[in-house]
Formats: structure tokens, sequence, C-alpha cells
């Protein structure tokens, strides 16, 4: 496979910008290779549906220009619906345990998580941060908006907080005990 073809895959996976200098670590090629990569891929994907948005330091696939209000109906549509079972107790981890990386929220629902997280950040109810443990993520907190929509002015405030924070951090240590078991079985 192409380093085109590799970048375009880990883009779409992540759904969001990815650093130059990233993405050339990953891949184990320098970072000019990595610019040269996606500006190939960029000319490639020109007349597409998806495209490759760069800027000094970060790339990301985007949609067209073009479909911006095909776009803006679809989200209207989007925002009009329920936010389900998956919605809510991914909100609930981020609420109650965040500020998170979506690869936390994964571990700890179990399910890979980038869907419901682009869907939560859609409706406002969820941020990105920048991680300071690690430039290469990000992390993902309640809004302050949604802190004012539920009463509340920090987290600690949430319902049960104490003792939802002790379940999450049980079964988190029960999964990690399982992996450990596994590993020396």
């Amino acid at each position: 496979m192409s380093l085109e073809a590799e970048i375009e895959a880990v883009l779409f996976y992540k759904t969001e910008p990815y650093a130059f200098g990233a993405l050339a670590a990953f891949f184990g090629v320098s970072e000019t290779e990595v610019r040269e990569a996606c500006a190939r891929l960029q000319s490639s994907r020109a007349q597409s549906g998806i495209r490759v948005t760069m800027t000094d330091r970060e790339v990301e696939l985007t949609t067209p220009p073009e479909m911006s209000e095909r776009i803006e109906s679809l989200r209207k549509d989007e925002l009009s619906k329920d936010i389900g079972k998956a919605g809510a107790e991914t909100l609930s981890v981020i609420l109650y345990r965040g500020p998170l990386t979506r690869a936390e929220v994964d571990r700890i629902r179990g399910v890979n998580s980038t869907f419901i997280i682009r869907n939560l950040l859609v409706r406002g109810l969820i941020e990105k941060r920048d991680n300071p443990k690690d430039s290469r993520s990000l992390l993902y907190a309640a809004t302050p908006e949604l802190m004012r929509h539920l009463g509340i002015g920090k987290r600690e405030e949430l319902p049960d907080f104490e003792v939802i924070l002790n379940a999450i951090d049980a079964f988190e240590q029960g999964q990690a005990k399982e992996q450990a078991d596994e590993t020396v079985a």
C-alpha cells in the first residue's frame, strides 16, 4: 500500500487533524516524505467528495465547500434526533471522568466511540482540548454550556459523583486485571 493510501486511512480513522510530525513518527518516514505524500493525496482527491486540507502543521480529511449546504442539512437532521443510549453513555463517561482522550473513552466503553464523539462535538455538548501530556492526541471534555444546562458549576456537583467515579475506576481496574491474566495465560 502506498504512503498516501496509508495516510488517508489514518486520517479517516482519526476524524480530526493530524500533525505532519506525528504522521512521520507513526510511519517511520521523514516529515518531508509525509508532506509530499499528503500533497499527492490532496491532488488526487481534488475532485472527490473527500478533500485533503493542509495547514503548515497538520493535515485532515474534509468535505468540499460546494457540499456545505447539504452537509449543513445533514447536521441539522442529526441535531434533531435523540443522542441515543451510546451517546448518553459516552457523554456520561466524559462528564464524570473527563477530560479524556478518545482512546480512553473507547477503553472504558469497550467499543470505538469516534462517530459518537463527533456527534457530541457537533451538538456542542463536548469540546476538544490540547493534551498537555501528548501533542498527538486531543482531550474531550464537557462544554461550559452543557455544565450550565445541567445547572452545575463543576463536575463534582454531578449526581452521585464519587459513587459513579469509583464504579468507573473499579471497572477499569477489573479490565486491567483481565488483560493481565490473559497475557499471563
